[in-house]
């Protein structure tokens, strides 16, 4: 396995290795499906170099995540055209998954999704999906494609019926319909926080396990400023941070995705937050393991023991 000549947080070299990290990290630099901003083909580098400045030390769970061992490898070549570009990361994750490793992408646009989504499956056939987002992408087609950024969830929710998708501020009326018709489990970013959607309601219905799409413009501007289709009034740094420990501490999560950073030379801002993001999640994935009791904080590289 080629590793990236970056490595995410730039760690010593014995929580890098990948045969025995618990966790493989790979950037997936495609903006082939965009429809608006340009630059999330750089995000993934942007993330990584971002990520050097974190410190490994997580204030709130009071260890070093990465002790986990945490390896980037290098992404594949990926092909200019749609069709081509979900065989090819449906390929990479797949080898990824099939070398016993907790694989985290780093997007690239969130067309890419349900190829990840789909390697996933072939190991686990009853694979539930939640994404948070600003955006519903329930639409069919987009732009003549129905493999744009806004169709993702629609081409995940071809594989599985069960989805969640939480913090959505904007829908088309033809989206809209389609969650009412198909009665599809999405929180708007108003119900969430009026409380009208009962979301520790809906978790426990979901099946495990389950991947996890996220967004970057589900969050506030104050957070992350830099992505494709922007949308304001978006998750705080905290409330973001709740919502997804939640998630991790309630469900089996088995791998996941960030998607639609768009990099851009004068905010350095949004590279960092979200590659303390990708870093939180991981803690977050780490600490449940520990919490049920499947782990101890480790001191060492665990190896495959994510992967069940």
């Amino acid at each position: 396995m080629t590793l990236f000549p970056k490595q995410f947080l730039a760690p010593e070299p014995e929580f890098s290795i990948f045969e025995t990290a618990a966790v493989a990290i790979l950037p997936f630099p495609y903006e082939g499906g965009v429809s608006y901003g340009k630059g999330t083909a750089s995000a993934p580098e942007a993330i990584i170099d971002a990520s050097a400045f974190i410190e490994f030390y997580d204030e709130v769970l009071r260890t070093e995540p990465h002790r986990m061992g945490i390896a980037t490898v290098a992404p594949p070549a990926i092909p200019n055209q749609h069709q081509g570009m979900i065989e090819t990361i449906y390929q990479a994750t797949k080898e990824l998954i099939e070398r016993q490793k907790f694989v985290v992408v780093l997007g690239g646009d969130h067309s890419i999704s349900s190829g990840y989504f789909r390697a996933l499956q072939k190991k686990y056939s009853t694979l539930s999906a939640i994404q948070v987002d600003a955006h519903a992408d329930l639409r069919d087609s987009y732009e003549g494609s129905p493999l744009s950024h806004a169709c993702a969830m629609a081409r995940i929710r071809d594989y599985t019926r069960e989805t969640l998708h939480i913090g959505i501020r904007a829908i088309s009326i033809e989206e809209a319909e389609k969650v009412s018709r198909e009665n599809i489990a999405l929180c708007t970013m108003h119900d969430f926080r009026t409380r009208k959607f009962d979301v520790d309601a809906a978790l426990t219905h979901l099946s495990d396990p389950v991947f996890l799409t996220v967004d970057v413009d589900a969050f506030d501007w104050s957070v992350i400023a830099s992505t494709g289709t922007p949308e304001p009034g978006g998750f705080l740094w905290d409330e973001g941070l709740d919502l997804l420990q939640k998630i991790f501490y309630r469900k089996n999560l088995v791998g996941f995705d960030l998607v639609e950073l768009a990099h851009s030379e004068n905010d350095r801002n949004s590279p960092f937050a979200a590659a303390k993001l990708v870093y939180k999640m991981l803690g977050f994935k780490l600490a449940s393991e520990v919490k049920a009791g499947r782990l101890d904080w480790p001191e060492k590289p665990v190896g495959n023991l994510f992967v069940r």
